[in-house]
């Protein structure tokens, strides 16, 4: 027993140090973050930052999928930021609402500002806080099988910061997840700023105590469970993900200056001697041999890109007969892109004054980058714009391509946008007489596009703000970004249409075949915008009144247009007056059709409104005035027709191609026009 006892020890003791090893392994195996997601082909692969990451030992764990794309449960991931994740919910009928459960994770859950789609529902939906009809409008398409199922949308009233998983399915008998809708600024009292469809935001955070670099701020949170959390940002002027356990934050700019070397903090001391010898030596050779290569190397460089630039230009856009401007010329014209010179901002970019080469102002727009689809649209704005000549269509004199900035140069105009004068944001407000001419030059100018060039070109995107206003009140179309040739979309489908909410072609949505009739409808909307001075969509207007389009169609079916007319019109000032806005506002709902066949085409838009732009001296004499009447406008003074709005039915407007049609052959045929049945 007493032989036994060191042998004994002695295998204890080499068990033990045979065992460390493993548990080392072991516990790094469970302390491992494993951060890239790569196919199962070993090929590409996707690195997210800390916190995010693929293995158990992550502190935000994501899926990754076979082809090497990163997913919440079965939704695939679009991006991740320091803000939130993006995930994509495509529609579709059949998804049970338990899936909905996979967006709620131990980090991670959807922030008030989505609205859940759901569909099968057994209870009525609750008012949601996106308006019904943009929902209708963007999933009016989609086909279940259950033709009694419906559509219903859950969103956040409470002021929470994330959606209640438990209150979604109490509130909402519902079966399936249908999709989602993301919006800015969905749970406050302003209107959303912009909608995300088929996407839900993830916010995430750490739970516990900040855990910042020391240049990160930490912004404390509450997550949905009640615990406290955090999320690191670097400060400005520094990079990085914010966290002690990540990569932390580092300056934009490396730190081993001179200035570095000479204090020690790049390499040491030791290398301060060898680094002053160094530059006493060489800077007499070095520094002026190097000025003069540096400017023989950017002067040929700058010259082979404007000659690439130009060549690339001409490749895309034919035989270029305009100039091109340098990056630098530009900036020194607009003051460095200063706020003071700024004119407008939209959704493709930004648009300033400045003068270049002249003494003329010149309206100078600066796409906002943001992939490669961006240049595409430069150069179709480009290609479109050199090929037309119109009086009132938008004229480009240049443009700028240097060091990645697309810059197009244009005629100013000094009047601003027709929006900006029918909602009173410029101006005192414009008369009846110089809307209707805008309206109708407008419309010559798009029945140009459609009629005139061969192929045809369709706008994609009129609204009044792409309408301008010269010094005379002149008007001209611009905004040729998203524009395409007529015979490029006869074929094609188009799997995401483009332009602005309001202003749309509800068939476009449906089918998504694009046509003249697709412009049409949008410029039917800017002739209500013209009566009415009210806005295409407005969040501030009762729920069945936000889109302007469906509001002026219902007032003008019924016979209520005066409800609507912009009082600074003064309609009842005149007779004629009272007739033509009727007669406009006639036009627009034809041209608010829902079936595309039942519209005008542009050319007899542009025709109509030039007949009673010009009507106006046709039926200056008492004897010839004219009044709206739903039967007979007659030009005896004696005549008893009633002054009624007009009052029009489906019946009536299927029937009738053209309304109050008037002779051109001499100044008194005003006096017959006839109502067709």
């Amino acid at each position: 027993m007493f032989r036994a006892k060191p042998t004994f020890v002695l295998l204890l003791i080499t068990f033990i140090f045979g065992l460390i090893p493993w548990i080392k392994a072991h516990n790094s195996s469970l302390s491992f973050c494993n951060r890239t997601c790569a196919s199962k082909h070993g090929s590409g692969g996707l690195t997210l930052p800390y916190p995010f990451g693929f293995s158990d030992g992550c502190e935000i764990k994501l899926n990754c999928s076979a082809t090497g794309k990163a997913t919440v449960g079965e939704f695939p991931i679009q991006f991740v930021n320091g803000d939130g994740i993006r995930v994509n919910i495509q529609r579709k009928c059949n998804r049970s609402l338990k899936t909905v459960a996979q967006l709620f994770g131990p980090n991670y859950a959807p922030t008030a500002n989505n609205a859940i789609l759901l569909n099968n529902c057994t209870e009525a939906a609750f008012p949601c806080e996106i308006p019904s009809i943009l929902v209708q409008t963007h999933f009016s398409s989609v086909s279940c099988s259950d033709s009694n199922s419906t559509i219903s949308c859950y969103s956040e009233r409470n002021k929470r910061a994330f959606i209640d998983l438990e209150r979604l399915k109490k509130e909402r008998k519902c079966e399936y997840l249908l999709s989602s809708i993301s919006a800015e600024s969905l749970n406050t009292s302003e209107a959303p700023v912009s909608l995300a469809v088929e996407v839900v935001e993830l916010g995430w955070w750490l739970e516990g105590q900040c855990r910042c670099d020391v240049n990160a701020n930490c912004r404390e949170l509450v997550s949905p469970h009640g615990r406290k959390a955090y999320r690191c940002n670097c400060t400005e002027g520094f990079e990085g993900d914010g966290y002690k356990a990540g990569s932390g934050c580092r300056k934009a700019f490396s730190k081993c200056n001179p200035a570095g070397y000479i204090s020690g903090k790049c390499g040491g001391t030791t290398r301060i001697v060898m680094l002053v010898g160094g530059i006493v030596v060489a800077a007499s050779l070095t520094i002026s041999l190097g000025l003069i290569m540096c400017c023989i190397s950017r002067r040929c460089l700058k010259w082979k890109m404007r000659r690439l630039t130009k060549r690339h230009l001409s490749e895309a856009t034919g035989n270029l007969n305009i100039p091109i401007y340098s990056f630098k010329d530009v900036e020194k014209a607009t003051n460095g892109f200063s706020d003071k010179y700024r004119l407008g901002t939209g959704a493709y970019g930004t648009v300033y004054a400045g003068k270049l080469n002249c003494d003329e102002w010149l309206a100078i727009k600066r796409i906002r980058y943001r992939d490669a689809d961006s240049i595409e649209q430069v150069v179709n704005e480009i290609k479109l714009i050199s090929t037309v000549s119109h009086p009132n269509l938008v004229r480009l004199l240049g443009c700028s391509i240097d060091y990645g900035e697309q810059i197009l140069v244009y005629e100013f105009m000094p009047n601003g946008t027709l929006c900006q004068h029918l909602h009173r944001e410029r101006g005192d407000g414009l008369s009846w007489l110089i809307r209707l001419t805008v309206a109708a030059e407008t419309a010559q100018a798009i029945a140009y596009l459609h009629s005139a060039i061969k192929p045809p070109i369709y706008h994609r995107d009129i609204k009044s703000s792409n309408i301008l206003l010269d010094q005379n009140f002149r008007s001209k179309v611009a905004d040729f970004g998203l524009s395409r040739l007529g015979m490029v979309e006869t074929s094609h489908i188009s799997t995401a249409p483009q332009g602005t909410p309001g202003y749309l072609d509800p068939q476009y949505h449906q089918n998504f075949h694009l046509s003249d009739k697709s412009d049409v409808y949008s410029f039917g909307v800017v002739l209500v915008e013209i009566i009415t001075g009210l806005k295409a969509v407005d969040f501030s207007r009762p729920q069945n009144e936000v889109n302007l389009a469906a509001l002026a169609t219902d007032r003008i079916g019924k016979g209520c247009l005066d409800e609507i007319i912009d009082p600074l019109i003064e309609p009842h000032r005149d007779a004629w007056t009272l007739w033509s806005v009727h007669r406009v506002a006639e036009l627009a709902f034809r041209c608010l059709a829902f079936h595309r066949d039942m519209r005008p085409s542009m050319t007899e838009v542009a025709a109509e409104l030039d007949q009673t732009r010009r009507s106006r001296s046709w039926g200056n004499s008492e004897d010839n005035t004219c009044t709206p009447s739903s039967e007979v406008c007659s030009s005896s003074s004696s005549s008893n027709v009633s002054e009624r709005p007009l009052n029009f039915h489906k019946a009536e407007l299927a029937g009738r191609r053209e309304l109050l049609t008037f002779g051109e052959k001499s100044h008194v045929n005003l006096a017959q026009h006839i109502l067709r049945d």
